[in-house]
C-alpha cells in the first residue's frame, strides 16, 4: 500500500508563504500524475493543483498565479509553493496520485495550513 506523508504546514499571516512537501512510497511515483488537494470542515476535498510525470501543471482558478506545484522524481516527492496566502486558503492540505481529477491512493494525514488576517 502506498504511503503519503505531507509536511510543511503551519500558521502564517495573510500575504505570507509556505512550502508543502509530500513524500510517497510508491515505486511508480515517477510515472504518476500527482495533485494537491485541500479540505475545510463541512466541504468536499478540492483539487487545487496537479502535475504530470513530465512536469506540466494545472491549477484551480482560486490559486492560479499564487501557488506552484513541482516534483522531484528522484526523491518521490511533490511540493506546493504557496505565496500571497489568503485566509480562505486555510485548510488541511493533502497530496495524492490523480487521474482525471480522481485520487488513486489512500490518503495521508494531511498538513494543516492556517492563514490569519
Amino acid at each position: 500500500q502506498v504511503q503519503l506523508v505531507e509536511s510543511g504546514g503551519g500558521l502564517v499571516q495573510a500575504g505570507g508563504s509556505l512550502r508543502l512537501s509530500c513524500a510517497a512510497s510508491a515505486s511508480v511515483f515517477s510515472i504518476t500524475a500527482m495533485g494537491w488537494y485541500r479540505q475545510t470542515p463541512g466541504k468536499q476535498r478540492e483539487l487545487v493543483a496537479s502535475i504530470k510525470s513530465g512536469g506540466s501543471a494545472n491549477y484551480a482558478d482560486s490559486v492560479k498565479g499564487r501557488f506552484t506545484i513541482s516534483r522531484d522524481n528522484a526523491k518521490n516527492t511533490v511540493y506546493l509553493q504557496m505565496n500571497s496566502l489568503k485566509p480562505e486558503d486555510t485548510a488541511v492540505y493533502y497530496c495524492n496520485a490523480v487521474l482525471a481529477g480522481i485520487p488513486l491512493w489512500s490518503w495521508g494525514q494531511g498538513t494543516q495550513v492556517t492563514v490569519s488576517s
